[in-house]
């Protein structure tokens, strides 16, 4: 099936593929035509490397059907894997903040990939381009995990990786419509958590963020119980998302004070119109503290690609039921000002040799303290072309970013900048 230069008549074995060596078995002494089984007291092989080339013939076997699997429908959609390799740069990793984790600077944010009833074919396509290319980031959270059509999309292609060699996050806040079952009380941080983990079919996730903060729930109180779930092996790291700057110094101080696990990294909207949080405020705490900036919504929910410029299509985002509110910012007199600047924009991208959206995406990966950005995309030339950015980065020159700036109107000043 995967022709090259491979062994055995140019054909790549599962060995070739997936790394995995044939140990012979060493011949018995005096066994002839067939195999005898070994004498009672004789000492056989230990249980657990049999297990553990079992478990790796299996993980091969899984990703060589994923992988053709995805040739299928590729071939459908009139792509090939050379084409997807062509056109993307490898991936480049970053340090998550500054702890020892090691992520993609590319994320694949499933709440908004499978947020819409798209095909389980087409989101195991998503998760295994994505692989393929380097993501080794998805992220999910508690509340995005109810539905089974939901389910069966995020864990099929997870049971198809090799769990150490991908990144997952899950965030806790919203869990259900009991008192309990929300906020950041240690008895929901832990209860919601062993509910996604249940869900997801996973052992821990990498990361659990603490999605906004909870004015009912004491600091100590939070901290002690994201410190519990990482002790219990439920999770790696923990972060935060949608927290002020002194909220996550306060969290900070209350770790370092009881000797607790602080935060590594703080979830934040970054884009061309949202930009001080993560351009003036997080880059002193990744200084301070060594917390890093995982950021979403790169396109604005799909505003600076531009398909808002000539009103709200039928079948947009913002034309569909609970969206009422980014209808009503497209249509606002802010929002107007904004596709015109999103224009003027596409018209520099045309001139870099690439799309508005890779422009957007590049824009914001060369932002200091940036570990990745998160996409969210419902079909594979989305993905390929988001994928894309990575060859736009090294566009982004002091000259680039000025005339990008004087664009937009809004670069935010620090607080040294001010006073000078």
């Amino acid at each position: 099936m995967f022709a090259g230069r491979g062994a055995k008549g140019g054909k790549f074995s599962v060995e070739d593929l997936y790394g995995i060596s044939k140990k012979p078995k060493p011949a018995s002494s005096g066994a002839t035509g067939h195999q005898k089984s070994a004498p009672q007291g004789r000492r056989q092989a230990p249980r657990g490397e049999s297990d553990i080339l079992t478990s790796h013939i299996l993980e091969a076997a899984h990703r060589l059907v994923e992988r053709r699997r995805l040739e299928l429908y590729l071939r459908e959609c009139g792509i090939s894997f050379s084409d997807i390799q062509s056109e993307c740069k490898p991936m480049l990793y970053r340090n998550l903040g500054k702890s020892g984790l090691r992520v993609s600077c590319l994320g694949l944010g499933t709440w908004v990939t499978f947020g819409s009833q798209i095909s389980d074919e087409m989101a195991e396509s998503l998760m295994t381009i994505a692989y393929e290319n380097g993501v080794n980031l998805f992220d999910t959270a508690e509340v995005y995990t109810a539905g089974t059509l939901f389910l069966m999309m995020i864990t099929l292609p997870f049971l198809c990786f090799r769990r150490s060699s991908f990144v997952v996050t899950t965030k806790i806040y919203w869990g259900g419509q009991a008192e309990t079952e929300r906020g950041l009380s240690r008895k929901h941080i832990i209860e919601g958590l062993r509910g996604s983990l249940s869900r997801l079919q996973l052992d821990y996730v990498d990361i659990v963020f603490a999605n906004r903060n909870d004015v009912n729930s004491p600091m100590e109180e939070v901290v002690r119980a994201m410190t519990f779930v990482i002790n219990q092996g439920m999770a790696m790291y923990w972060g935060t998302s949608r927290w002020s700057a002194m909220e996550i110094m306060e969290a900070y101080s209350v770790a370092r004070q009881f000797n607790l696990i602080p935060p590594v990294c703080e979830q934040a909207e970054y884009h061309y119109f949202q930009r001080d949080k993560v351009e003036v405020q997080l880059p002193e705490l990744y200084h301070k503290i060594g917390v890093g900036a995982m950021t979403w919504s790169p396109l604005a929910c799909g505003l600076i690609t531009g398909k808002y410029s000539d009103g709200v299509p039928d079948c947009s985002r913002a034309a569909m039921k609970g969206y009422q509110w980014l209808k009503e910012r497209v249509n606002s007199e802010e929002g107007r000002r904004q596709l015109a600047k999103i224009k003027e924009l596409h018209l520099l991208a045309d001139r870099l040799g690439c799309t508005a959206a890779q422009l957007a995406i590049a824009w914001c990966l060369r932002s200091e303290g940036v570990s990745s950005v998160l996409l969210g995309v419902s079909n594979t030339d989305q993905l390929l072309e988001n994928l894309g950015a990575l060859r736009v980065l090294s566009q982004m020159t002091p000259q680039t970013v000025n005339e990008i700036d004087s664009l937009l109107g809004n670069k935010p000043h620090s607080k040294k900048e001010s006073r000078a």
